[in-house]
Formats: structure tokens, C-alpha cells, sequence
């Protein structure tokens, strides 16, 4: 069979001859010739699913679509074509889902295009694109997301799609052959489709409009018999089940046709086989461009002669919510169809939540999973199997946005376990007394909440942003690990921070805290110590679930210590101060002591927390002692550079206005701005900083006299490039022991957005 490469063609208008150059016309969909790829389409898919059970009994769904794309060559102005595939495998039994997608080896060079035109529109969060512009430059992509090794092959005049190791085919019988292969996970499918119908017409007899009016063509076959087998890891399965396999492409591109992938549209879609020989499918569309509004919607239902019924009232209303740990989106993991005239009420479940499919091809991601149906259909019970895709959706464009989700989340976390009103099992949890809690009373209750839940969540519920939190998640990921067994932890580093806050504002007396009275002004001294003491032990509840083996269990509970030691003994000596090292220090001009002293309480006091999160989550996810070790070194070096910044911003002034411009120096504190200019300011400059910081200042005018002074001598620019050295010479490091990846990439952006402390 005579095949040829897209991207090596040089003039698409030579073979022109060889494709279907109309939109079908009315009647049966012919197969033979709309099935073959449409050369004047931007765009292009070949889409299957099915639902399969080996002869033990193993339950295994997957979905796959090959994807062809125009883009325009700049010189000729000609239509080439990118190819790329995606593909999903969900082991039910297990409740583990494998995915992979292969993306054209062109990709790096269209994506840096796309964002030079982002970066000159301003459009998107600059450290996300920052930080994908450093792996595109390097040719990479970020996994999950591979590239191809070569371009696609792709079939002339018979279906024949070829990506790598994985193609969809059409042999002369007018069966359907899928190969998918992922060596990352270790999963081999081969499999035929067998149709059992007609193909149907979707949508508007066969079109389906966008929200800019263009055009897609779509068909498909809802019912085909599947056999084949599927290889995970060592195990070989032979399957068989029931598939679905369909087909959409645009209409013919003029002279200045391009396509892009944009989030201007969201959608929902459902292709549902049921018991009783019914099948369905449908979706709704919604515009991004009109903040949401829904922009049209279509549902089919095709009855066991394969004879089509478009439901013209229906709604497909999501229920329930599932938030992935990876992303921090909630997808819909059920869901209501109903389409009264016709008699169907239908619940629809997935299989398992955990089907968030990573791609940039979707940026951050899109659902589709397996699903279950039950309900009523035209006065029968019935049941089914099918699948549903959620994309859009995610207003997480940027780093603000994502860590308001991990807040919100971090915030549900930790109301879960410490509700207002909590049970008696969660109140047990919370004490789980040695002599028992058969003597706790309701009265005991109450009282418990009123001196340890309350104060603690007045604090917690206060934060808007969990970046230790999403810190610990995101090692987890970055090494291959999976976050989402590990969500409800999100509360423990929330919980840590929380309780030094308590306790560091009683040690120093202050009034407030993240915009409200500082809690021993509202509880006293000694339940607020109480509460932010009891903090640190109520974190330890999380390292009883999920259950994880004894070795690491154990190297978790002495990372958690050491953690809780080396903090204590920053705090110590931050509290006992840096005062008697100035009077030598400003006589000499040599700050190399007091810079040091200073590194050590924030490595002890800020960066120790942020590694040892980071060590935790590399651990937990299975790490390389390499791959840990850098991690904890460039969140240590996060950690460092975040005090340092706070330290520099205290004297510029916060954006947000959190705290008043010159603070430190109405307190007293030396800090490394301080530190930096006396080895930098002749000794009456020296002199009156300190005999200034001394007195405690709070005239405005003697505050900014030090600022200036301060400014003017590079010592405040000097702390802002230290902060930046420290963190980009950790990044080196990791970057080249761990692999380029989505998660990695968010690592990137939040080291530098943690700098900027916006």
C-alpha cells in the first residue's frame, strides 16, 4: 500500500486527486471514502473506545484518538500537517488509569511560536510560559506528553494511520485494527473492531457548528464488536467486549485558514452503550469568549436497527465533584440525563474518579474516563457502559489562581478533619486518648472545640494561599509518584505553618495576623500556645492514611521530627536575636558573620519545613536518592530566597499592602538588608543605621532616612540578587537530574512567583 509522509510534502494541491475533496453529501456516510483522512481539513480525528473483560475476569476500558492538524507553513504559505496521538487505559479492577499521548516532533517549535504571540499579548500566567519556554528551547516536551520519533505515515488511498508503534487501520473487509503501545507504563493493546452498524450522523444531520461558526463534520459507528489482547507489564490478557469508534473533521480550509488550539470553547460529551441494544451520544458546548454561555448541544439516540432519534429537549447536568490532587481541577463524577418526551432518566457514575488526562494538547489537562449508566429508558430499567470527556472548564490560568485552588482545597482538608461540629468518631480521632475515649462526654466535646478546634481554624481559615502544601504534592508527581491518594494531606503543612504562626506571635508580641487580631489577643496566651502546640500533633494523623509501607513510614515520622527540631531551633535563635553581633560589625564593617548568622536561622526556620516537605513527597512517591536530594535543595534554596525577598519587600512595600513599608525596622530586627550594608556604608552611615533600628522607630521620615541609606549602598539589590542566584544555581541542579515534565514545569514557575512574593 502506497504511503506517504505529511510533513515532507512540499505541495498538498499534488495530490489532491487522492482525498475526498467535498463535505458528504446527504444519505448513507460511505465509508470507503469519508473514513480516508480529508487533505483541506485544519483539522482531523479518528476516535475509538471500548469496554473489555478477559477470560478472568479483569475489567479494562481505553480510548485513543489520532489527531491531524494543519498548520501553514510560513514560506509557501502551503498546508502542512502535525500528527499526534492520544490514548487512555482504565484498569477498573484496580482503579488505575494509564495514559499517553505522542505529539508531532514539530511541536517544540509551533509551541514557542504560540507563546511569543502570548508573551506579546500579555495573555496567560509569564511563568507558566517562562517556564515551558525552557523546555521547548531544549526540543522537549513535558511529560506525560511525548514526541513522536518520526513523522506519521499515513494511508493514501486505504485508512492506514500510522504514529510510532501505535496505528488504526481498515482492512479490506471494512474491519478496524488499533495498536497502542506505552513502553512507560509497559502496556501493549492490539485489538480489532468488528462494526455491528451503520455508521450515524451526529449533530445537525452530520454538522456540528462551533462558536465561531466553523464547521466540523462528525459520524460514527456506536457499536462494534472488539476482541484482541492487552499486555500490562508481564501480564497478557485476551479480551473482548463492545467498542465505538468515530470520525470528525472541518470543512475545507481557504488561502488564509490556520487552526490553534484555544480555550475559547468548553464542552461535555458521552457516548453511552446500554443493555437493552439503545445507544447515545451527546454533548453540550460552552463559550468561553461569552463567559460561559451555553453555545448548543445535541443528543442522538439509536435504537437496535441503528435508526437515529435527535433528542431535541435533554439535559446533561453534572453532580458530583472529584478534585484532582495533580491540577487542582474539579471534574464532574456523575451525572444526570434526562430527556422527558422521550421517557430516558439515566445516573451516570464513573468508573473510578482518578481519569484526568495531562496533555498540552488540553492545557493543564481534560477528563475523560470510563463510565457506568442506570436508570430508566423508554419505561425499562436498563444498564450501560460508554464514556465521558469534560475539557475546559479551569479558570486556573495562571500561579495566583492555581494556588487559590490549593488554598480552597487545603482549606477543605483541613475541615475535614477539624469540623465546628464534629462527630463523635472525628472527635475521638482528635484526642485518641492511650486510656481510651469511652469517658469523653458531650459537655468534653464542646469544650474541646471551643479551646483547640476554634482557635486553630480562626488562623487557618484565614489563609488564602498553601504553597507548602502544594510543595508536597507536586514532589510526589515530579519523581512518578501519584498525589491524589495523598489530597487529604494537603492540611498537614497547613497545620505546621499554622501553629508557628500561633506560637511566633505570642514570642513576639504582635497584634495581628493575615489581616485580623492575632490569636492570644482573642484567646490569651496560654490556650493560644496551646492550640498552636496541639497543631504539630494533630499533623501526625496524617501518617496513619493512606497506608504506606513500614520502611517509609518510618523515614517519614523521622524526616517529620527532624523538621520539627531544626524549626524550634531557628525560632530559638531568631527570637534570642542578632544584637549583640552588631556593635563588632559596625565597628570592623565586616557583615560576613552576621550574613551567616542570618543564613542559619533561615535555612532552620523557613527552608527546613520547605525541604523536608519536599523530601517527604519525593519519598513517598518513590524518588531516586538523587532526584530527593535535588528537590529538597531547590526548595530549600526556595526557602532562603523567600525570606530573604520578604525581608527586601518589608523595606520596598508589598503590593498587596499586608504590611506597613519599614516594619522590621520599627521592630528592631536585624535582617539581611541590614546585615548586607554594613560591609557596604562607611562607618557613620554604619553607626546611625544601627543607633536608628535601636531606638524602634515609628516616625515615617527617620523610617525612610534608614531605607534610603540602605538603597543607596546596593545593599537591598544585593539581597535581591543573592535570592535569585540561590534558587536558579538549585534549578540547575535538578534540571538535570529530573526529566522535563508537567510538574516540574509548575515547580519552575512557583520558584520564581515564590521570589517575587506577589
Amino acid at each position: 500500500m502506497k504511503k506517504e509522509t505529511y510533513a515532507q510534502q512540499t505541495n498538498l494541491e499534488e495530490i489532491v486527486y487522492h482525498y475526498p475533496s467535498t463535505w458528504p453529501a446527504d444519505g448513507p456516510i460511505d465509508l470507503s471514502v469519508h473514513d480516508l483522512p480529508h487533505h483541506e481539513s485544519l483539522i482531523e480525528w479518528w476516535y475509538q473506545n471500548c469496554h473489555l473483560t478477559s477470560k478472568d475476569g479483569k475489567q479494562i476500558s481505553l480510548f485513543s484518538s489520532f489527531f491531524r492538524v494543519a498548520v501553514k507553513d510560513e514560506t509557501t504559505g502551503n498546508l502542512n500537517y502535525t500528527h499526534s496521538v492520544i490514548w487512555s487505559l482504565s484498569d477498573k479492577n484496580e482503579e488505575k488509569y494509564y495514559m499517553d499521548s505522542l505529539l508531532d516532533p514539530t511541536t517544540p517549535a509551533q509551541a514557542l511560536k504560540t507563546i511569543k504571540k502570548a508573551e506579546e499579548k500579555n495573555e496567560g500566567s509569564r511563568w507558566i510560559r517562562r517556564a515551558l519556554k525552557e523546555v521547548y528551547e531544549k526540543g522537549n516536551t513535558p511529560l506525560p506528553d511525548r514526541l513522536l520519533k518520526q513523522p506519521a505515515n499515513i494511508g493514501i488511498n486505504n485508512l492506514s494511520l500510522e504514529y510510532d508503534e501505535n496505528s488504526f487501520k481498515k482492512d479490506e473487509q471494512g474491519n478496524y485494527h488499533l495498536k497502542l503501545e506505552n513502553p512507560l507504563n509497559e502496556i501493549v493493546c492490539k485489538l480489532s473492531f468488528i462494526p455491528l452498524t451503520k455508521p450515524v450522523r451526529h449533530g445537525d444531520d452530520g454538522v456540528i457548528s462551533g462558536i465561531r461558526k466553523e464547521e466540523m463534520f462528525y459520524y460514527f459507528i456506536p457499536k462494534c464488536e472488539v476482541s484482541g489482547e492487552i499486555q500490562i507489564g508481564n501480564t497478557v490478557y485476551e479480551v473482548e467486549g463492545s467498542g465505538w469508534y468515530d470520525h470528525e473533521f472541518s470543512r475545507p480550509a481557504d488561502e488564509t485558514s490556520t487552526f490553534e488550539f484555544k480555550h475559547e470553547m468548553d464542552w461535555n460529551w458521552i457516548a453511552l452503550q446500554l443493555d437493552n441494544g439503545y445507544q447515545l451520544s451527546g454533548y453540550d458546548l460552552f463559550d468561553n469568549t461569552k463567559n460561559g454561555e451555553h453555545a448548543g448541544g445535541n443528543i442522538i439516540i439509536i435504537d437496535p436497527d441503528g435508526k437515529r432519534t435527535n433528542a431535541e429537549q435533554y439535559s446533561f447536568i453534572p453532580e458530583k465533584y472529584w478534585t484532582s490532587a495533580r491540577t487542582f481541577i474539579s471534574y464532574p463524577v456523575s451525572w444526570k440525563i434526562e430527556i422527558p418526551q422521550l421517557n430516558i432518566f439515566l445516573s451516570i457514575t464513573a468508573d473510578f474518579p482518578e481519569q484526568e488526562f495531562i496533555t498540552i494538547l488540553s492545557a493543564p489537562a481534560f477528563w475523560e474516563g470510563s463510565i457506568s449508566a442506570e436508570g430508566k429508558f423508554m419505561d425499562t430499567e436498563v444498564l450501560g457502559q460508554g464514556y465521558i470527556e469534560r475539557n475546559g472548564f479551569s479558570t486556573k490560568t495562571n500561579i495566583e489562581s492555581f494556588l487559590k485552588a490549593v488554598g480552597d482545597t487545603t482549606q477543605k482538608s483541613v475541615e475535614s478533619l477539624m469540623p465546628l461540629d464534629p462527630s463523635d468518631e472525628q472527635f475521638h480521632k482528635l484526642i485518641n486518648s492511650p486510656l481510651g475515649v469511652s469517658f469523653l462526654s458531650t459537655a468534653d466535646k464542646e469544650q474541646y472545640v471551643s479551646s483547640v478546634i476554634k482557635p486553630i481554624r480562626e488562623i487557618v481559615d484565614r489563609s488564602k494561599k498553601a504553597w507548602r502544601s502544594y510543595v508536597f504534592l507536586a514532589c510526589i508527581d515530579s519523581v512518578g509518584g501519584n498525589s491524589n491518594p495523598f489530597m487529604d494531606w494537603l492540611a498537614m503543612p497547613e497545620l505546621i505553618h499554622t501553629g508557628s504562626l500561633i506560637v511566633d506571635d505570642v514570642q513576639d508580641r504582635s497584634d495581628t495576623r493575615r489581616g485580623g487580631t492575632a490569636l492570644h489577643h482573642l484567646y490569651g496566651e496560654a490556650l493560644a500556645i496551646n492550640a498552636g502546640n496541639a497543631s504539630y500533633f494533630i499533623s501526625e494523623l496524617f501518617m496513619h492514611e493512606p497506608k504506606l509501607p513500614d520502611n517509609i513510614r518510618i523515614k517519614v515520622y523521622e524526616l517529620y521530627f527532624e523538621m520539627m527540631r531544626a524549626a524550634h531551633a531557628g525560632q530559638a535563635m531568631d527570637i534570642s536575636g542578632l544584637h549583640d553581633l552588631m556593635p563588632e560589625t559596625v565597628n570592623k564593617g565586616n557583615s560576613s558573620t552576621l550574613e551567616n548568622r542570618i543564613y542559619t536561622i533561615h535555612r532552620l526556620k523557613t527552608a527546613t519545613p520547605a525541604c523536608t516537605l519536599a523530601k517527604l513527597g519525593g519519598l513517598i512517591g518513590g524518588g531516586k536518592p538523587e532526584e530527593i536530594e535535588a528537590l529538597s535543595s531547590f526548595l530549600e534554596a526556595i526557602g532562603v530566597a523567600y525570606q530573604i525577598m520578604d525581608d527586601v519587600l518589608n523595606l520596598e512595600g508589598y503590593e498587596n499592602n499586608l504590611k506597613d513599608k519599614g516594619e522590621d525596622i520599627t521592630a528592631g530586627k536585624i535582617t539581611m538588608p541590614v546585615a548586607k550594608s554594613m560591609g557596604l556604608m562607611p562607618l557613620n552611615q554604619r553607626e546611625y543605621v544601627w543607633e536608628t533600628i535601636q531606638t524602634l522607630p515609628t516616625d515615617r521620615a527617620v523610617i525612610a532616612s534608614v531605607i534610603h541609606l540602605l538603597q543607596n549602598c546596593g545593599a537591598i539589590e544585593a539581597c535581591r540578587q543573592e535570592a535569585d542566584e540561590l534558587v536558579e544555581t538549585a534549578w540547575k541542579k535538578l534540571d538535570q537530574i529530573l526529566p522535563d515534565s508537567f510538574f516540574k514545569v509548575r515547580l519552575r514557575a512557583f520558584g520564581w512567583y515564590a521570589l517575587k512574593k506577589e
